[in-house]
């Protein structure tokens, strides 16, 4: 068993680059809600919305590859690196055909997709201009999602680190370029490029991810990564080694994709509740990732530490660790929730939109704070414990059960029965992190969540 010492620079080591990845990945996704909303709140959940589609997406495809992680981070403490490829394979083929789909509703029903969320007639519009060029990427997504989920399993975690950095340069130059138009004189010749708006933040969108994707795949193969492998040796699997797959991680899948449908819920609730609403949501939204990011990392470092010990039947070491990370996410979790404070000051300055939706916003974030504790033990254990561990089911169960029997219900009622503020909707949905933390400790204390899935 490792010193305290030890462990936490070997958390650090593989959490701090999934860190940095998030946390530019956030800033991604970002620079089109705060660019955009310099335009105005109806611009900005326009593309909240938009950005609804693909958390849909961004959602099954955490969950294929989640689900794959389990196996990445097992086989990888085993040694099996043939049985590695052939995870990756599958988990490619899955993620395209799911992309695949979304990306024909965006291109095909962009209005009817944003109409499940608004009435208004002029977010629709912009909404669905946004969502049409959007999904140009999600192809790209569902491949660099395979690829770098494979690369943490087996330790590689700086690669994605890096072309997520190269996509927000793109995603940052571009929409500059797009949503506000710029004019290039080179001598006698002038070039100018009209202010897109919505229309330039989605190219914007899409440029991100394909530089993402083409840097993320042709630097492991020139390199070559463990996983990186001839499509032959990727899609080798038998029917038996597909079933086990699936067996583990369709619990995952399904957690993700309820529990996305659960956050749509959500966004639907605030949008129905109305334009301002919506708008003060998504700007909480939006700063709040700027700190979830750090356990985000943990619960993924957690995750490939756990799973690298079950694989190489190191059980004790695995459930010691396990009562290790219990106990410092929360912990940390308590301090970084200090950091919202100061960041709630920056909304008007941030956003160009009415005192009183900043004002519900930061009442928002003032409910995070102090949620933040349970959030990150709830993060740790869906994240890191189950699904490092084999137990899928009970973490699916107790990461969607709560949500829809309690918060959305309670949430429903604050905004349509009770006519609720804003901020006392959102304080409803996290009503779930008390449920959530509890039935966690229980599992956390049996023992029962620690599966090899190799065998």
């Amino acid at each position: 068993m490792a010193s305290l010492p030890g462990f936490f620079s070997t958390l650090f080591n593989l959490a701090l680059p999934i860190t940095l990845q998030n946390l530019l990945q956030t800033f991604i996704n970002m620079l089109d809600t705060v660019m955009v909303g310099r335009l105005g709140s109806v611009e900005i959940a326009a593309v909240g919305l938009g950005n609804q589609i693909f958390f849909m997406l961004n959602m099954v495809l955490f969950g294929i590859s989640s689900g794959g992680s389990i196996f990445f981070a097992q086989f990888w403490g085993k040694g099996d690196v043939a049985s590695i490829r052939k995870t990756l394979g599958i988990t490619l083929l899955l993620s395209l055909v799911v992309a695949t789909v979304f990306f024909v509703g965006a291109a095909f029903f962009p209005a009817t997709l944003i109409g499940l969320y608004s009435h208004d007639e002029q977010v629709i519009a912009l909404g669905a201009r946004y969502l049409q060029i959007a999904g140009l990427c999600y192809p790209f997504m569902a491949i660099g999602f395979a690829y770098q989920f494979s690369f943490r399993g087996t330790g590689h975690v700086r690669l994605p680190m890096v072309s997520t950095a190269a996509g927000l340069i793109t995603n940052a130059t571009a929409n500059l370029l797009c949503i506000f138009g710029a004019q290039f004189t080179f001598g006698t010749v002038t070039i100018a490029i009209p202010a897109l708006g919505v229309v330039g933040a989605a190219i914007a969108t899409v440029l991100a991810r394909i530089v993402e994707c083409v840097i993320t795949v042709s630097y492991s193969y020139t390199h070559h990564f463990e996983s990186a492998s001839h499509p032959r040796l990727l899609f080798s699997f038998d029917r038996k080694f597909f079933l086990r797959y699936i067996r583990i991680a369709v619990p995952v899948i399904i957690n993700e994709t309820i529990w996305g449908l659960g956050i749509t819920v959500q966004n639907s609730i605030f949008s129905h509740a109305g334009t301002d609403a919506i708008a003060s949501f998504n700007i909480t939204g939006t700063i709040s990732q700027l700190t979830w990011v750090f356990f985000i990392g943990m619960g993924n470092g957690a995750s490939i530490i756990l799973g690298k010990k079950v694989g190489a039947h190191q059980e004790a070491e695995a459930r010691q660790y396990a009562y290790r990370f219990a106990w410092f996410m929360p912990l940390a979790a308590a301090f970084i929730s200090l950091l919202l404070i100061p960041l709630s000051l920056l909304l008007p300055h941030l956003f160009n939109v009415a005192p009183h939706i900043i004002r519900q916003a930061q009442y928002m974030m003032y409910v995070l704070a102090c949620s933040y504790p349970l959030n990150a033990f709830n993060m740790f254990f869906i994240v890191g414990l189950s699904r490092s561990g084999g137990d899928t089911v009970y973490g699916a169960v107790n990461d969607t059960l709560w949500m829809w029997c309690v918060a959305l219900p309670l949430a429903a009622c604050a905004a349509f029965l009770w006519h609720a503020e804003p901020y006392i909707i959102y304080l409803c949905l996290l009503s779930e992190q008390i449920l959530k933390l509890t039935a966690g400790l229980l599992r956390l204390h049996s023992g029962k969540w620690l599966r090899n899935v190799t065998e």
